[in-house]
């Protein structure tokens, strides 16, 4: 009996082991950073003539796959946490001067100062309270460039002005200094047109007399390169899905079971 019992505590650690090792080729394959999918949408680009930018949006990727599209080439990076980016480009940014780094996601006022040490271009100003926080530094602001968030959806999830207050807060922009307002970002709603999200971005672009939008991410940014953005925020079909805390927490509860 204790012999049976030990064999099938050997066969549960043995069926555990299986599911780990899957699972770390299925996250492996998962976050490979694809170079072949960056050069079509690079070679897309250059055959439509246009000059826009690819940000490789890193953000819930390891930094192995980081260093691997570095290795192939690529400068221009995108990250949604400030703490991630400090994880994961400090080091990367102290070696390698050409590497770009963009802040991609919402920022908090309290995380200001330590963003404006490791990003160079912000895609996320939305509101006068952090324009007040960035307006205390002066000197390092004028060393970054700053995209006005538009919730051209208005919706109540997502940050953002609402397009109708573009000028009057690209005036209060400037009132506290920010002054490298080099153009406008947006994400539109899941189930609607982008290309209609686009249009109100372009027109206010017009407008306002900006430099070319923000526009533009896996979903869309096909859609987006109509519009000739100065950017377009790639990361999925660069690195894949975002699955990690799915894939931890599936792994364990089966090896708890």
């Amino acid at each position: 009996m204790v012999f049976i019992k030990n064999l099938k505590n050997v066969q549960k650690k043995h069926k555990n082991l299986v599911i780990f090792l899957k699972g770390v080729v299925i996250l492996q394959q998962i976050t490979m950073f694809n170079f072949e999918e960056y050069k079509k949408i690079r070679d897309n680009i250059n055959l439509l003539g246009k000059k826009t930018e690819i940000i490789a949006i890193s953000k819930n990727h390891p930094l192995e796959e980081v260093e691997k599209a570095i290795l192939c080439g690529l400068e221009i990076f995108g990250e949604n946490r400030v703490q991630e980016a400090k994880h994961k480009f400090t080091d990367i940014k102290e070696k390698n001067k050409k590497i770009t780094l963009h802040l991609t996601g919402p920022l908090q006022t309290n995380k200001v100062n330590s963003a404006l040490e490791l990003f160079d271009v912000f895609h996320t100003v939305d509101r006068e309270k952090l324009l007040k926080e960035l307006s205390k530094h002066h000197e390092i602001i004028k060393n970054k460039s700053f995209f006005i968030q538009v919730n051209t959806g208005k919706e109540a999830s997502k940050s953002g002005i609402y397009p109708e207050d573009t000028k009057s807060f690209l005036k209060l922009c400037k009132f506290y200094g920010v002054n490298n307002i080099i153009g406008l970002m947006c994400i539109p709603p899941i189930k609607e047109n982008p290309k209609k999200h686009f249009n109100i971005i372009s027109d206010l672009t017009a407008e306002c007399g900006l430099g070319r939008p923000s526009i533009g991410m896996s979903s869309d940014y096909e859609d987006a390169l109509e519009f000739d953005p100065k950017y377009i925020r790639v990361g999925t079909v660069l690195f894949g899905n975002r699955t990690w805390k799915k894939f931890t927490f599936i792994l364990k509860r089966k090896l708890t079971n």
